[in-house]
């Protein structure tokens, strides 16, 4: 059994349905099926789930919703009319968006999550419908009809331990089973998405749940490559690697998994490999354990996220005032903010922050209560901030390796805020101005790789 889980660019219309249905079929083992919402079909489009956002919003505001649902049948329309689907068999279509802005929510959260999760729900159901048009034997699968029940927070929800059990009592036999990517339902019957990534949750939740020997992963590049193809001119294409290594990755910025995505199939141990829907022949990335990888290279992958700010501390005899540490996250804890990073030396404190945690209002009430609280000689936010990380199992043990690193940097007169290494000794994490990471990126990859 291999599970295979498409990306928005992979359904965005009929052309790509034709490749996805092409690769499905190629493998008989290829049973299980996660779909994302259809993408953009060229640079201007619209994604479905941009549209059906705005429907919502549309609908919230008291505003006429026919001309976007008409937009969005024609979307799903368009697909079922390169494979010559009769539109009497897409009533189900009409129907559904209709449905949308006549059902009950709790909340407005809870509307934006129905709303959004559509995209995907039609799409699966599309698709199972062209399979079973084309005389392939497929089986959409519902969500709320197979329990697949997660957390009850409408837009970053996760997964509970039931629907593994669940997944594994499904009978399947030779047919497709279809699912939809991005969202779950949660034990009150509502609709709950994931968060960023979440059809990529899902596959790997499948994956787990219904034991698979592999979970492929089909986007539109060819590989996972050790640096930005936007900062690094034709990188390194990276052949194997590891989960932990990929989650490092993922984290400070690689775009083909988000951090918490291959979480479920690390717990599952089930392989994954990132393929190629336009060149499905290409072996692409292995994700594998790291007790089956030997390292090739001293570093596999290095990146650079923007989205950070820091807050810096300073305060003499820092490290002789016993519950600092705890007065902080006391605080933190107030204001409901989680902290990245809090790396600190004798007289110095620096605590690295997502931004998407922070308003201005938060900062300034963190700040005045720090101040109150540890009467520290200097505090100031650092909102220039961003994180550098290098990573790869070949690094551990490994002489020289930041010496590499700083030589790099310091023959571009690129400054360092901070320096800090992993617990795993598989990664390094930099902090600098957000102006020199893509330039420090480069520098790194330039040592490592050329």
């Amino acid at each position: 059994m291999k599970v295979v889980k498409f990306g928005g660019s992979s359904l965005a219309n009929g052309e790509q349905f034709k490749k996805v249905i092409q690769i499905i079929t190629a493998k008989p083992e290829r049973q299980a099926v996660i779909t994302s919402a259809p993408g953009k079909r060229f640079a201007e489009d619209t994604k479905v789930t941009d549209l059906l956002i705005s429907y919502a919003e549309k609908f919230l505001r008291y505003e006429d919703t026919a001309a976007i649902q008409q937009t969005l049948y024609e979307r799903y329309h368009e697909i079922a009319t390169s494979f010559d689907v009769p539109e009497a068999e897409l009533f189900w279509l009409k129907k559904g968006l209709q449905k949308l802005q006549e059902t009950t929510y709790p909340n407005a959260d809870y509307l934006m999550a129905a709303f959004k999760a559509h995209g995907e729900y039609f799409n699966a159901r599309l698709l199972a419908l062209i399979l079973n048009h084309l005389g392939i034997k497929a089986r959409f699968i519902d969500p709320k009809e197979i329990g697949f029940l997660v957390s009850s927070d409408p837009n970053n929800a996760t997964v509970l331990p039931e629907t593994y059990e669940n997944l594994a009592r499904l009978d399947y036999g030779t047919e497709k089973l279809i699912f939809p990517g991005f969202f779950g339902i949660t034990r009150e019957g509502e609709i709950a998405t994931f968060s960023r990534g979440g059809s990529d949750i899902t596959g790997a939740i499948v994956a787990r749940g219904l034991s698979a020997e592999l979970y492929e992963n089909f986007t539109d590049v060819d590989a996972i490559y050790a640096a930005n193809p936007k900062i690094v001119k034709d990188p390194y294409a990276i052949t194997n690697m590891t989960y932990r290594e990929m989650r490092e990755l993922s984290y400070a910025g690689f775009s083909v998994f988000h951090d918490e995505a291959i979480v479920p199939a690390i717990e599952g141990r089930v392989k994954i490999n990132v393929k190629n829907t336009n060149h499905p022949e290409r072996p692409g990335t292995m994700i594998i354990p790291y007790q089956e990888f030997t390292p090739q290279t001293r570093v596999t992958g290095i990146t650079n996220a923007k989205h950070f700010s820091a807050l810096y501390l300073h305060k003499f005899l820092l490290n002789k005032e016993a519950g600092l540490t705890l007065k902080i996250l006391e605080i933190l804890y107030k204001y409901g903010i989680s902290y990245e990073h809090m790396p600190s030396g004798i007289d110095d404190l620096t605590i690295i922050f997502d931004k998407s945690q922070l308003s201005e209002q938060k900062k300034e009430a963190v700040a005045l209560d720090i101040r109150a609280a540890l009467r520290p000689d200097e505090l100031r936010w650092i909102d220039d901030y961003s994180l550098i990380m290098i990573v790869g199992e070949g690094m551990r043990n490994q002489v020289g390796i930041m010496r590499d690193i700083i030589c790099a940097i310091s023959d571009h007169n690129i400054n360092l805020h901070m320096i800090n290494q992993g617990a795993s000794e598989i990664s390094i994490m930099l902090g600098t101005k957000s102006a020199d990471a893509d330039r420090a990126v480069k520098y790194i990859y330039e040592a490592f790789f050329e």
